[in-house]
């Protein structure tokens, strides 16, 4: 039973290395970006953060309530939600203690050029397994500086994996 958060800034990679390694874990991924896109892309008329982050929660509550079911299940699950603040990381890895289940933070970065590099590449390409919709500059630069690196503590039995 483990948990595996993935984190990290815009554009670093999440997803492509959430992917590779549920497969070597035989683990369970779970993105936001997909669930987000399909449930409420139609819905939104602007970008506006207080309305997303409503939402991304509605959906972070129903991975979790999937999550729980497979780690009980003795399963293993990484969770690629975006993690920006240790807030978020920290309710996470409270959810998994509760169960007993073990949990683990990956944390990736990258400098922010390649990352704006990335995430043009990706906005052109659309490849059905990473893109779920443009990320434009405006969103790029939105979200560069609410990202919080986590700690040494958060990342005691975790991992950094850093691109330059």
């Amino acid at each position: 039973m483990k948990a595996i958060l993935v984190c990290g800034p815009t554009g670093v990679g999440k997803t492509t290395y959430s992917i590779k390694l549920a497969k070597e874990l035989g683990a369970v991924r779970f993105s936001i970006d997909p669930w987000m896109q399909n449930l409420f892309s139609k819905d939104m008329t602007s970008l506006d953060y207080s309305w997303m982050i409503e939402r991304v929660e509605r959906c972070n509550k129903q991975i979790w309530e999937v999550s729980e079911q497979i780690l009980t299940l003795g399963g293993a699950v990484i969770l690629d939600l975006g993690f920006t603040s240790k807030a978020e990381r920290s309710i996470f890895v409270e959810l998994a203690n509760n169960i007993g289940a073990s949990s683990e933070i990956h944390y990736l970065n990258a400098p922010a050029e390649l990352r704006k590099e990335r995430v043009r590449k990706r906005n052109q390409d659309k490849d059905p397994d990473v893109y779920a919709f443009e990320v434009t500059d405006f969103m790029f630069n939105f979200m560069e500086p609410r990202f919080e690196i986590p700690d040494s503590n958060e990342l005691d039995g975790g991992k950094t994996v850093i691109d330059e």
